[in-house]
C-alpha cells in the first residue's frame, strides 16, 4: 500500500456552508497525520466521510485503496474510529464492552476472549476489566475507547479529538500509546485543536481553517515559516496593547499578534529585544514580560489565520 488515505477535491456542505471546501490529501502507512484546526473548520466532517458514516458531495476519498462511497464495507473492514465521546457501554464491564465488540464483528469466543484480554494489558487496564465502566476514570474510559477501537486490529485508525476533556497526565498517557500503534505499523489520522498534540505526535500536520487547508509540513517545517524564534511582550495595561503593537512593528517591521495583555512577532535576531524594551519604556509602557522563545505552532496559527487555534469559527461544522 504506497497511500493509506487519498483525497481529491472532497467537499461536504451543510445547509449551504461548505464544511469542507476541496480538500487534496495523502497519507501513507505507517504515519500519524495530524488535522490541526478550531472548532468548525471542517476536521470531524473528513473524519465522518473517511469512515463512512456520511457521503461527500463532491471529490473522492479512498482509504485503503478503496473507495469510501462504492467500497464502504471494505473500508469499514480495515478502519477504527475514536470519537471525541466514549462509546463503551456504561453498564457493561471494560472486559464485557471488548468482547461484546470482538463478537459483533464475527471473532469466535476463544479469539474474542484472547483479544479482550491483550487490549486490557496493553491499555493498563487489567485490575479494572472487571469494573462497570461508569466507575472509571475519564482517562480510563478514553483509553478501553481507543482499545475497543482496535478490536478488529484495524491497520487505519482515525482519532478524532481523543483527548478531549482529559487532564494533562491522562493526555500524556494517551499520546504514548498512539505513538506505540504507529510503532506497530498502525496509520492514524488524528484530529485536534491542541498546538502541543499535534506537535508531540505527527509526523505531519496540515492546517485547516473554515474547511480549507491553509498549511501542511512537518512540525519544523511551520515552525519556520514564522522565523523560528518570536519575540513575545506582556504589557501591564490592556488598554495599551495596540499602541505597544505599534511600536513593536516600528522595530521588527512586522505588526505582532495579540491575544489578551500578550505580543507575538517572529523576530530574526535577539537584538530587538533591548530596543523593544526601551522603545516602551519611552512611551511609558509597562512589559510585565519580555522574551525570546522557539516558535510555536500556536505562533503558526495566529500568522496564518489571525486568531488562535481554540477560537470557535464561525462556520458551524455539520450543520450546527
Amino acid at each position: 500500500m504506497e497511500i493509506a488515505i487519498r483525497l481529491q477535491g472532497l467537499v461536504r456542505s451543510y445547509n449551504g456552508i461548505r464544511a469542507v471546501d476541496g480538500i487534496d490529501l495523502e497519507v501513507p502507512p505507517g504515519s500519524i497525520l495530524g488535522l490541526l484546526g478550531p472548532n468548525g473548520a471542517g476536521k470531524t466532517t473528513i473524519v465522518r466521510m473517511l469512515s463512512t458514516l456520511i457521503a461527500p458531495d463532491a471529490g473522492m476519498a479512498e482509504v485503503g485503496g478503496f473507495d469510501v462511497v462504492r467500497d464502504a464495507e471494505r473500508v469499514r473492514e480495515i478502519i477504527g474510529l475514536t470519537g471525541q465521546y466514549a462509546s463503551v457501554d456504561e453498564k457493561l464491564t471494560g472486559r464485557e464492552n471488548l468482547l461484546l465488540i470482538a463478537r459483533l464483528l464475527g471473532l469466535g469466543r476463544r479469539h474474542a476472549r484472547r483479544r479482550a484480554d491483550e487490549l486490557l494489558g496493553q491499555f493498563h487496564l487489567q485490575d479494572a476489566a472487571k469494573r462497570p465502566v461508569q466507575t472509571y476514570s475519564g482517562g480510563m474510559r478514553r483509553r478501553l475507547d481507543l482499545a475497543a477501537s482496535l478490536v478488529g486490529d484495524p491497520a487505519i485508525l482515525f482519532l478524532d479529538e481523543p483527548t478531549t476533556g482529559l487532564d494533562p497526565r491522562a493526555r500524556r498517557a494517551l499520546w504514548r500509546l498512539v505513538g506505540e500503534l504507529r510503532e506497530q505499523g498502525t496509520t492514524v489520522l488524528l484530529t485536534t485543536q491542541y498546538l502541543d498534540e499535534a506537535d508531540a505526535l505527527a509526523d505531519r500536520i496540515v492546517v485547516l481553517d473554515r474547511g480549507r487547508i491553509i498549511a501542511e509540513g512537518t512540525s519544523a517545517e511551520l515552525k519556520e515559516r514564522v522565523g523560528g524564534r518570536s519575540l513575545f511582550v506582556v504589557v501591564a495595561d490592556s488598554a495599551r496593547v495596540d499602541e505597544a503593537a505599534k511600536e513593536i512593528a516600528r522595530i521588527v517591521g512586522e505588526r505582532p499578534q495579540t491575544r489578551d495583555n500578550t505580543l507575538n512577532v517572529a523576530v530574526t535576531s535577539s537584538a530587538v529585544v533591548p530596543r523593544v524594551l526601551r522603545a516602551l519604556d519611552q512611551v511609558g509602557i509597562e512589559a510585565v514580560e519580555l522574551g525570546l522563545r522557539t516558535a510555536s505552532l500556536d505562533d503558526v496559527f495566529l500568522a496564518l489565520t489571525g486568531h488562535a487555534a481554540e477560537a470557535t469559527s464561525e462556520m458551524a461544522e455539520e450543520g450546527v
